[in-house]
């Protein structure tokens, strides 16, 4: 099985989509004012889709960058507000955290190897379904 996308409600479409688009995912599929799909580097993908209201969030989206550091400097050039600054996290990872403009949680991240592979990684989980490190 694998996760195709994840979509989340947006309550003004353009401003959503200028949003996603500074963070540095293209847009593949354009529905205004409804819906909007966009693609990272690497081919996973992501929506948003309108929405009348959107309730205090329940997840966080991780997007996970080679360049934290610079990059959240970059966006917050561009004016995207961070919530949180980088931070090393006990997890092995390191973590800046801000909101989309609909208030939907993201978390812009670098994991490096801890992402799939920590050091408390369950030792059955995936092994012979070429998910090897």
């Amino acid at each position: 099985m694998k996760l195709n996308q994840v979509t989340v409600g947006c309550l003004d479409y353009d401003t959503s989509v200028q949003f996603y688009q500074t963070l540095g995912l293209v847009q593949i599929v354009d529905a205004p004012p409804n819906y909007a799909r966009f693609e990272t580097d690497s081919g996973e993908t992501f929506s948003i889709h309108k929405v009348d209201k959107v309730h205090e969030p329940t997840g966080m989206i991780y997007f996970e960058t080679d360049s934290l550091d610079t990059d959240v400097a970059a966006l917050e050039a561009k004016g995207v507000a961070f919530d949180t600054q980088p931070k090393n996290q006990s997890w092995g990872w390191r973590e800046a955290r801000l909101r989309d403009p609909a208030g939907n949680a993201l978390c812009l991240f670098y994991g490096g190897d801890n992402r799939r592979f920590p050091p408390w990684r369950i030792s059955n989980s995936n092994q012979g379904k070429g998910y090897e490190k």
